[in-house]
């Protein structure tokens, strides 16, 4: 880009020149009076002007269209730049995507193991319950069955004092009760206090 600013700048110069001498050449050609003289003043003018344009473009222009092309040239850096790594994340992508397959199916597998795991360590504590739960149904049912012995022994106690009680009094008659208290008195006399 510099040189091409370079080479139209060099040859713009040599080409105004050569403009203007070819000009006042035809001027001095055709009319040798007045026309001549206005006509060499109006070439004479536009050198002056083309110089002084040629020169300003050279003294602005160049660092203006350098500092264009600087910029022109960064943002084509910067959009390769841009273009690279937008390639580079394609990649990745592509490559993730690819893999996502695999990952999803490690994913399933790795589900159905824990599901697999879980499912047995349901079942283990379905098993321990289900033996907790057998366990308080025996030593309840074994408490249920001391109990009953207890009130059995209970009910089987008070109908033999009953029954001994009928047996008793109908046994036992006013004399045979004198007998017995007479007894009982005699047998505390002969013990010492």
């Amino acid at each position: 880009m510099k040189w091409t600013l370079r080479i139209l700048a060099g040859a713009a110069v040599p080409a105004l020149v050569l403009i203007c001498a070819a000009m006042l050449q035809a001027a001095e050609e055709g009319n040798a009076g007045e026309q001549s003289t206005g006509t060499a003043f109006r070439w004479i003018h536009f050198v002056i002007l083309a110089g002084a344009l040629v020169y300003i473009i050279r003294r602005f222009g160049r660092p203006y269209f350098r500092s264009n092309a600087d910029a022109i040239t960064d943002a084509i850096a910067k959009a390769t730049a841009a273009k690279v790594e937008a390639e580079k994340r394609l990649q990745e992508s592509a490559a993730k995507l690819s893999s996502l397959e695999t990952e999803v199916a490690q994913f399933r597998a790795l589900a159905q193991q824990d599901a697999a795991a879980e499912l047995e360590r349901l079942r283990a504590m379905t098993k321990v319950d289900a033996a907790k739960i057998g366990d308080a149904a025996k030593a309840e049912i074994e408490a249920a069955e001391r109990a009953a012995r207890v009130e059995l022994k209970a009910l089987a106690a008070k109908l033999a004092v009953d029954r001994a009680e009928a047996l008793v009094s109908k046994e036992l008659t006013a004399a045979v009760q004198e007998a017995m208290v007479n007894h009982f008195v005699q047998s505390l006399q002969g013990r010492p206090n």
